[in-house]
């Protein structure tokens, strides 16, 4: 009957050692993922050949299907392409990877309209469409 008792304390002394010291929050054993805004580094490691800028702390990216079917129209100028980024990575505001430096961009007179940021770039007497990429 000791001998029961004896091996029976053991065990649960052993299993609460066991336990019991073992932190089940151990942060060294998850990964942690934050949600936010893509950066221009994962959007163009996701597609190479984007065409992409930064305006206020978002990505702009031209080229999305049902952007490019919006009738538009350009409306004030809110800034334009001060520098170009041929390394893909450090974007900064008011840069591109591929419009060229002096680009205007505009703001779309329908942008309560539509669905997420658009801005309108004139470039080379051009109007291209570029949909803010935000998280949400």
């Amino acid at each position: 009957m000791k001998i029961s008792k004896v091996i029976r304390g053991l065990t649960i002394f052993t299993l609460l050692t066991a336990f019991g010291c073992s932190n089940p929050w151990d942060t060294d054993k998850f990964e942690v993922h934050t949600t936010g805004n893509p950066d221009a580094e994962e959007i163009l490691t996701l597609d190479p050949e984007a065409d992409i800028f930064q305006f206020d702390g978002v990505i702009y990216q031209v080229g999305i299907d049902w952007v490019e079917e919006l009738t538009l129209t350009k409306d004030e100028q809110v800034g334009e392409i001060k520098t170009r980024n041929y390394t893909n990575t450090n974007f900064e505001d008011n840069m591109s990877n591929k419009l060229p430096v002096g680009a205007k961009i505009f703001s779309a007179k329908e942008s309560g309209e539509v669905a997420g940021p658009i801005l309108l770039v004139e470039s080379e007497g051009k109007i291209f469409k570029y949909y803010g990429l935000v998280e949400g």
